[in-house]
């Protein structure tokens, strides 16, 4: 059963309902509810709205099949499930070399958005973004990518701040972009994801990439930049 559009209200067909699982008319409103919200932060994972629809339709299926009277808070599941999905799609995009190519780092740096549910969007999002690049990346290459891709930081400032040429500097970029196409991963601590995500957050809404930079290049220099892939 496909999720409806946010037109529709009501199902083609009525459900089926089981003897002690809540109505699927409920499911529905609290999906109907939810759908537009989840669309976006599908959309900013993946950064291709047919993919996104599809991820969104996989969550309502899988809502439909939840249990639904254990969820005690549908909105923060339903949450999940859409990150989780989106990020699989991602990487599973990537393993067959087909787009979206990468993370839209550019798109959730964007400043002006005041919505507040917007933000809290971003939020989940810029996490999700950055645990997939800290799980596929040397710490060189998610330095160079995220100032690079996040920022927009030209080739020659990267390369200054890096203290190598521009060439290599475009090398270890380049490097990164390959890199997310592989699925290997490595662990990602939590604490090292959370300070992360906060100077990431702090710089996108501030524009002072001071704390970014010195998290990323401790002590302004980067090692091991032009490594084997």
């Amino acid at each position: 059963m496909f999720a409806p559009s946010p037109e529709t209200t009501t199902p083609t067909e009525a459900p089926v309902t089981r003897p002690g699982v809540d109505d699927l008319d409920l499911a529905l409103d609290t999906f109907l509810a939810q759908r537009t919200r989840l669309f976006r932060i599908a959309y900013q994972i993946v950064g291709d709205v047919s993919a996104a629809e599809d991820v969104v339709q996989e969550v309502w299926l899988r809502w439909q099949l939840t249990h639904r009277v254990e969820i005690n808070n549908p909105a923060a599941f339903l949450t999940t499930a859409t990150t989780r999905l989106a990020i699989n799609v991602v990487q599973s995009a990537r393993h067959r070399h087909e787009t979206p190519a990468e993370p839209q780092l550019a798109d959730l740096g964007d400043r002006a958005a005041q919505d507040p549910m917007v933000c809290a969007e971003r939020t989940v999002a810029v996490e999700a973004a950055l645990a997939l690049l800290m799980a596929r990346l040397t710490p060189d290459r998610l330095a160079a990518y995220v100032l690079r891709k996040g920022f927009d930081y030209a080739y020659a400032d990267l390369a200054g701040l890096l203290r190598i040429s521009v060439q290599n500097a475009r090398v270890v970029v380049h490097r990164a972009q390959a890199r997310l196409e592989c699925d290997r991963e490595r662990p990602v601590p939590a604490e090292s994801h959370r300070r992360l995500v906060s100077a990431f957050r702090t710089a996108a809404s501030t524009g002072d990439l001071e704390d970014l930079i010195r998290l990323l290049i401790p002590g302004g220099r980067v090692h091991r930049l032009l490594s084997p892939a």
